[in-house]
């Protein structure tokens, strides 16, 4: 008979005095500053349980002794972790969706530390489900992922797209491939997924995280009201990526919008999705360096004296830093292009910013905003807020789970 997980005597990671605190409060990292000892001499990516100083019980994680966080806690108690463990936790998820998200076509179903499952990403796109594995623990039991969400939903495919960066502070090499296809799985290339009042055309095999920024899907709706209720006529989408704004507000009826970023392919799947919704008319696509193309039409505006010629602008870029050690040099980022975005938005205009930074609070980012506003003698009246959505779970105790915000400002005339 073989042993069960709570039998085990498993490798024991054991605190120092006054670091467990963090942990019992919900956070699942442990870092190696926060190691006392460490027993049995773990390999890498097996499950250890931790204990306090004072060998109090706290957790069971995946061990790697090559990363920076050195133990990912996935249990509070002594659990089997084998496919029925993540059958179990990834239920639990899907039915907290489907209560608050309805019958959505594409959504995140498993957000990593938001849902106990730290290094697990798992999102849906119609019945095509992409994963992501970021840690090692995890990355070996992939095939209980696997397992899990075929006797759950058996999808038409499954999709892991471990091409993320971070896999490289695991010792985990990139990986793109089908882990599952049933055989009336339509080909990836003519996949074809609702988002909002869109049909939206999904290369599976392209763009950053799993295809689309779902974590903007509600936001996207948001804005695009905005725009209709403003009766935006000039909409600028700088960072457009694949046209997730751009796109939304072009449907609700803007006369020209400007789409701009570096991607050569991202711009190109935005254009087929012009097509697709019928908005290609109304739209431009722009492959450049949004600070340089802004800071050369700020320069015709001053040059010129044109007028300043966009009624709702949008601001969504990547995160300028990943480290607190970068946060200046992020600061001074944002404050560039707000400086720049605001010397081309008409008086009365609206400014649509997002920071997807969990490094920068809400605070320090409205901060660097009316610093700029400060600089170029206007005033800014905020108009709505905007986070991540019901998807992108937060978890207070877990700071890192808490990312993206956004405001929309309008110039005030006065």
């Amino acid at each position: 008979m073989s042993q069960t997980t709570s039998e085990k005597t498993f490798p024991t990671v054991h605190l120092r005095h006054g670091e467990a605190d963090r942990i019992q409060a919900g956070h699942p990292w442990v870092y190696p500053r926060n190691i006392q000892k460490i027993t049995q001499d773990p390999r890498d990516g097996a499950l250890v349980q931790v204990r306090d100083h004072r060998r109090r019980f706290l957790g069971l994680g995946f061990y790697n002794g090559k990363s920076k966080i050195r133990v990912r806690l996935i249990a509070r108690s002594k659990v089997q972790v084998d496919e029925a463990f993540f059958k179990m936790r990834l239920q639990s998820a899907l039915d907290w969706r489907h209560q608050l998200l309805g019958k959505r076509e594409c959504f995140r179903w498993i957000n990593a530390e938001s849902d106990g499952l730290s290094g697990l990403i798992i999102d849906v796109y119609q019945d095509t489900i992409v994963v992501q594995t970021s840690s090692l623990g995890m990355d070996q039991h992939l095939p209980c992922i696997v397992g899990a969400l075929k006797s759950l939903i058996n999808p038409k495919r499954i999709i892991e797209r471990n091409d993320a960066a971070g896999r490289r502070m695991e010792g985990l090499p990139e990986r793109h491939s089908v882990l599952h296809e049933r055989e009336d799985a339509e080909p990836t290339s003519n996949l074809v997924v609702r988002v909002n009042q869109l049909d939206w055309h999904v290369d599976m095999h392209q763009g950053h995280k799993t295809a689309l920024y779902l974590d903007q899907y509600e936001n996207y709706r948001k804005v695009a009201a905005l725009a209709e209720r403003i009766k935006a006529t000039r909409v600028l989408d700088c960072f457009t990526f694949m046209g997730g704004f751009a796109l939304h507000c072009a449907k609700a009826n803007a006369c020209k919008v400007i789409g701009i970023d570096q991607s050569k392919e991202a711009l190109a799947s935005a254009a087929v999705n012009a097509v697709q919704n019928k908005v290609d008319d109304h739209c431009e696509w722009i492959q450049a360096n949004v600070f340089d193309w802004l800071k050369e039409k700020t320069a015709d505006v001053t040059s010129e004296g044109n007028e300043n010629p966009f009624d709702l602008i949008i601001l969504d870029p990547p995160s300028f830093t990943r480290s607190r050690s970068t946060i200046s040099h992020a600061l001074r980022g944002y404050k560039e292009i707000h400086l720049r975005a605001m010397r081309l938005l008409k008086p009365g205009g609206i400014l649509v910013t997002f920071c997807c930074s969990h490094h920068i609070d809400p605070l320090t980012f409205e901060g660097t905003i009316l610093s700029a506003a400060f600089d170029n003698r206007c005033i800014l009246r905020r108009v709505e807020t905007y986070a991540q959505p019901a998807d992108h779970p937060i978890v207070p105790s877990i700071p890192e789970t808490e990312y993206l915000k956004g405001f929309a400002y309008q110039r005030l005339e006065f």
